[in-house]
């Protein structure tokens, strides 16, 4: 077996047993990294109590989940799709890349889902003014610049952009602290924030 470099065995089984499931045309996938994949662990009732499928993957970049876009969300025939995702790639998880290419994949599962008949929500990423297992990135004009390329896309496309940022920024421009505890990802005080911004933008 070639090298699972987008982790497509991760959900393989889960995705298995969806599409033997009725599909009743309300299915909302949530797409992204580990700020996707942690919040089902620290907020399982928000998932399983509106049949959200969590689609998160701890350290992906933008390539990785579009690579996997297909099978993680497309195939599920989803209503809508909420995609969380570039922290990573600004973190250089892969090596570097411009704000440019992550924009470009993020675009590119926007067509993918347009494509296909899936509404979506495009997020903001989290606001981060250091990165603890790569402290020589300087993480804030980049979050920044991908955030006003986001919304302003949003905006020509006509999708909801989720502005989890603007609510959770600190004076540092980092994650508010109340919201982490590591600086980047979500405590569950921040899951709560979040919840309460995406249901808002859900209406």
């Amino acid at each position: 077996m070639q090298n699972d470099w987008a982790y497509l065995e991760k959900y393989a089984l889960d995705n298995k047993h969806l599409l033997k499931q009725h599909n009743d045309g309300n299915r909302i996938v949530f797409i992204g990294d580990s700020i996707t994949e942690f919040w089902e662990r620290y907020d399982s009732m928000f998932f399983s109590q509106n049949t959200y499928i969590n689609r998160g993957i701890s350290s992906q970049t933008t390539s990785q989940i579009l690579e996997r876009f297909q099978k993680d969300v497309i195939d599920l025939q989803p209503k809508s799709v909420i995609i969380l995702a570039g922290i990573n790639d600004i973190a250089e998880n892969n090596g570097p890349i411009s704000i440019e290419e992550i924009m470009n994949n993020i675009v590119s599962m926007v067509e993918k889902s347009l494509k296909n008949n899936i509404e979506v929500l495009l997020c903001s990423v989290l606001p981060a003014n250091n990165f603890y297992w790569n402290p020589k990135i300087q993480p804030i004009e980049k979050i920044i610049q991908l955030n006003q390329m986001i919304k302003a896309y949003s905006l020509v496309k006509q999708i909801k952009y989720v502005d989890y940022y603007t609510q959770m920024v600190d004076e540092n421009l980092g994650l508010d602290k109340k919201y982490t505890d590591d600086g980047v990802h979500p405590n569950l005080e921040g899951y709560l924030k979040m919840k309460s911004i995406f249901e808002f933008y859900l209406k």
